[in-house]
């Protein structure tokens, strides 16, 4: 079966056709919030035009815009080529392709980019991927605290060499590729958006 992957939860705008396990094509660009301009160009560069039975997109955490764009694009398409839309987390992605990398880690800690000075965390296991605690929306101080000596994976690590340079460490960005890496129970969540804390807009009080 042939699968779309669309990630844009971070900086990166990244996506992928898949079938089966295997990378047919892919695109992977650091867009910062460009993602509403550049995500349907870059699916139309893909064989098809990116069209597949299955559609697999990024849920978040992360930046509230990247996430919706990701979403809505995902519907979209899925309406038009009658296909089957899936969520995944950019926790568990970023967390998938560490793993692929560092094969003598058995467990690690994704920390992203968050909002108001905060980031996301989730500790992970391997073999088989899965995640070892809840994901939260934390200070850097106290993610630097839960992690207890794990290696940090993802774009907010440094946050948190700024309060201890000597932590082990490594930057890193979803990439739509990995999306092979995943297994089933990562790779089927509702395609709703994982925010990890509230939106920033508040209503009106009447």
């Amino acid at each position: 079966m042939r699968t779309l992957v669309i990630e844009t939860a971070t900086a990166a705008c990244s996506v992928a056709v898949m079938e089966d396990d295997r990378i047919l094509d892919f695109r992977h660009e650091v867009v910062g919030r460009g993602h509403a301009e550049r995500l349907v160009p870059m699916i139309a560069e893909l064989p098809d035009a990116g069209r597949a039975e299955c559609i697999l997109v990024d849920c978040g955490p992360g930046s509230f815009t990247g996430v919706r764009v990701g979403l809505a694009a995902a519907r979209g398409l899925a309406i038009g080529w009658g296909s089957q839309v899936f969520g995944f987390s950019s926790l568990a992605l970023i967390a998938a392709g560490a793993f692929d990398r560092r094969l003598s880690t058995d467990t690690l800690a994704v920390v992203l980019e968050g909002g108001h000075g905060e980031v996301f965390v989730q500790e992970f296991t391997a073999d088989p991927l899965r995640e070892a605690a809840p994901f939260a929306s934390l200070r850097p101080e106290a993610a630097l605290e839960r992690l207890a000596g794990q290696l940090a994976v993802g774009n907010g690590v440094r946050r948190l060499q700024a309060l201890d340079a000597g932590i082990a460490a490594a930057e890193a960005l979803p990439d739509a590729r990995d999306a092979r890496l995943l297994p089933a129970a990562l790779a089927s969540l509702a395609p709703r958006p994982l925010y990890g804390r509230a939106p920033d807009a508040k209503l009106p009080q009447s």
